[in-house]
């Protein structure tokens, strides 16, 4: 694409038109039409053919999703800001406001992998910050092939590498995510980052550029060739002939990164008179963010003099000015008259900033270089009114053969299909990747890695925040719309399951080719069953990221949507973690346990595919359980809680013993199959013995008591046809091990 691009820079409107040079942009002809017929009633010249072809790409305009995304539920009483602006703002109460997003980083990844992964990281924090809140945790949600070669495990290394070296740097905890491997995702990685910060509600900022006369104050780095129309870019289908397109790849700064965080707080902290607007320039660059900017004011207009821009190499053209996104760059806009007073703010914090335009009369959005005017549009015909497709549905093909019948597991030794399940490596611990992580940065981390969700206590308040990622693309690729809902109903118990309550979602919807009915088909079904299960729990949608055509070589990757959720915990001793903490506690499943093995971890480890009809799962019961964990902890009936998630029941009993190396003799009313069953809904919780007569009577018959913890470091369970049979540190030590050893 971009190899195309550098051939024409100077070509002229007759020449894009003839041999439609606006294709390699990512344009259609249909698009190339609207734009010279009904926008601009000319032809467009190479700058302006630039600004749509970024403008009205999927990542910006998300042009093939809009009708998908409206089916979201986004409505809550306690929403301060949904989707639409850089983060999401969630009320938690003490004038406070928590704010979160996700955004994708997968195809600079997949032909950079580190400063693919760093980016996408500094990406996101620059939209929490730019909202007036302080970034205080980030996670990741990882998705990799199995590591079979050096060059697959130096990718992992890599993006591994690339996300600590930012956060690490910048001083913002990592604390947390999920990791799952599959060669379906083998040549399109999944890089999903999620940041979350804290505010005072009343210092909210929104990306709105108004007033005519005010300016528009450009801070942060020099502007180079890295990254130019990264947006088109990430909006492509990939394939074998793009994996060597670094020039589509940003290139990150931490350091710069944090004087730009702390002049912008600075500015909205004790500048607010002065500051009308403030937004990131991520995707598309300097156009993105001044385009929105000035149609989110409506009314008025903007110009904008790229002489004025700066820039850290010579001869850069108005395209390359407007479309690179060089990274830790900040668009302001400030009123007339306290433009000394914004500059000299960052010039305290060593940034460099720089006034290049102001608000105009009208609407048109012009630009300025060597003199010249280069483009000259209607600034909402770039921010808002791009063309938007309802594409063809239809079910894909694997769907409608589906096996009813669910998977038999082939087990005849149970203790050693237990190892070989602890050595999986969507099963193992990721210790290997988040060791690299700083997660006590800011001395605010209560529950680090390794829990079934992240807590951070918000500093001066009973209070704290969990914070999770979640989804399994295998239960989406047998029912997409199923899987959706379960997506958000995994998220929710692990927030549950730490004490907390949740209170809504970001998101990464990571598909493949839209224009693809099957494809499609999973898209829309996806959102409907995630929006279905965020309603049930109260849980809205505040914000989110499109990432679609994540295919290579026409073959999609799963259907992926990452759920990122935060959830209240009112209570610093409602915190609870998954370990089981004494002997002689009593253990519990609560939830009823089901055949759940299509698309499970057994039948991929022991048939190496997933295949048939997924297992049956029921939101209502799912809510249910879920309020009866609640109440147990804030009654303080539960010493752990675990969700029972990928490797089943009998996976959730050994992952409690490891923390504190206790033991437990257990036995229940199943098959050895069944303790390795994903049915959805349970939870593995230990309870003191003082306690039981209570738990009992909140439980009812939605839990069955197992057995007890021991202290001698062996984990036995009777099953009704069988037993486990395993020394804890042992089965710790499979655990632990797995992942280093593939990726050495």
């Amino acid at each position: 694409m971009n190899s195309v691009m550098d051939q024409t820079t100077e070509a002229t409107p007759e020449q894009i038109r003839d041999n439609k040079l606006y294709q390699s942009m990512g344009l259609t002809d249909h698009e190339y039409g609207l734009i010279k017929d009904d926008v601009l009633h000319r032809l467009p010249n190479y700058t302006e053919v630039g600004l749509f072809s970024g403008m009205w790409s999927e990542h910006c305009s998300y042009k093939n999703s809009k009708p998908v995304l409206k089916k979201f539920f986004t409505k809550g009483k306690h929403v301060v800001k949904g989707p639409g602006e850089g983060a999401g703002i969630i009320d938690i109460g003490d004038n406070q406001g928590v704010v979160f997003k996700a955004e994708s980083h997968n195809h600079p990844s997949a032909v950079e992998p580190f400063q693919g992964a760093t980016t996408g990281v500094g990406g996101i924090l620059r939209d929490i910050f730019s909202m007036g809140a302080r970034p205080i945790a980030s996670m990741d949600s990882l998705r990799f092939a199995e590591p079979k070669t050096d060059a697959d495990k130096y990718f992992i290394q890599q993006i591994v590498a690339g996300i600590s070296a930012y956060g690490n740097c910048i001083g913002i905890p990592t604390v947390g995510g999920d990791t799952a491997f599959d060669d379906a995702y083998a040549h399109n990685p999944l890089i999903n980052v999620m940041s979350v910060g804290l505010m005072d509600l009343d210092k909210i900022e929104v990306g709105a550029a108004a007033g005519v006369g005010n300016s528009i104050i450009y801070v942060g780095h020099k502007t180079g060739r890295d990254g130019i129309n990264g947006a088109s870019f990430a909006s492509f289908q990939f394939d074998s002939e793009h994996e060597s397109q670094r020039s589509a790849v940003q290139v990150g700064d931490p350091f710069e990164e944090k004087l730009v965080m702390e002049g912008c707080l600075d500015v909205i902290n004790n500048h607010s008179d002065a500051l009308v607007g403030i937004q990131d320039m991520g995707a598309a660059g300097l156009v993105s963010s001044s385009a929105e900017m000035g149609s989110k004011a409506g009314g008025n207009g903007m110009e904008l003099n790229l002489d004025l821009v700066p820039q850290r190499e010579a001869g850069m053209s108005a395209f390359e000015l407007m479309l690179s996104e060089s990274q830790e760059r900040m668009l302001l806009c400030v009123k007339a008259g306290h433009e000394d007073e914004v500059l000299n703010v960052f010039k305290d914090h060593g940034v460099n900033a720089v006034v290049i335009g102001h608000v105009t009369e009208g609407h048109n959005y012009k630009l300025l270089h060597h003199g010249k005017v280069v483009a000259d549009v209607p600034v909402d015909s770039l921010a808002s009114q791009a063309p938007v497709y309802h594409r063809e549905s239809a079910v894909p093909a694997h769907l409608k053969n589906a096996d009813e019948n669910q998977y038999q597991p082939q087990i005849s030794n149970p203790t050693e299909t237990l190892k070989d399940m602890l050595g999986q490596l969507t099963i193992a611990s990721k210790e290997s990747i988040y060791e690299t992580y700083d997660t006590q940065v800011q001395t605010n981390t209560v529950v680090a890695p390794g829990s079934d969700a992240a807590v951070v206590r918000v500093r001066h308040h009973d209070k704290a925040l969990a914070i999770t990622t979640d989804v399994n693309g295998r239960y989406l690729y047998l029912n997409p719309r199923v899987g959706g809902a379960m997506a958000v109903a995994e998220a929710a118990r692990n927030i549950v399951a730490s004490g907390a309550v949740p209170l809504g979602i970001t998101d990464c919807l990571n598909f493949g080719n839209p224009e693809k009915p099957d494809q499609f088909y999973e898209l829309d079904q996806a959102v409907m069953g995630m929006s279905e299960a965020c309603e049930k729990f109260e849980a809205p949608v505040i914000s989110g990221n499109v990432s679609l055509n994540n295919e290579y070589d026409n073959i999609p990757v799963y259907p992926t949507p990452m759920v990122g959720m935060v959830g209240l915990i009112k209570g610093l001793d409602h915190i609870t973690t998954q370990d089981f903490k004494q002997a002689g506690d009593l253990v519990y499943v609560v939830g009823q346990t089901e055949p759940g093995f299509n698309g499970s971890q057994i039948q991929k480890m022991q048939t190496g595919k997933i295949a048939g009809k997924l297992f049956n799962f029921d939101l209502d019961y799912e809510v249910k359980i879920q309020k009866l964990i609640t109440a147990a902890i804030q009654q303080h009936l539960l010493n752990s809680a675990h969700d029972i998630s990928e490797g089943g029941l009998i996976t959730a009993i050994a992952e409690s013993t490891f923390g504190n190396q206790l033991g437990v003799d257990l036995s229940g009313n199943l098959t050895v199959a069944d303790f390795f069953s994903e049915s959805q809904s349970r939870f593995v919780v230990s309870v003191p013995q003082e306690k039981q007569a209570d738990f009992d009577k909140l439980v009812g018959n939605d839990a069955e008591k197992l057995g007890k913890v021991v202290d001698d470091n062996h984990l036995f369970v009777q099953a009704d046809d069988g037993y486990f049979d395993l020394d804890v540190d042992k089965a710790f030590g499979i655990w632990k091990g797995a992942l280093p050893c593939r990726l050495k």
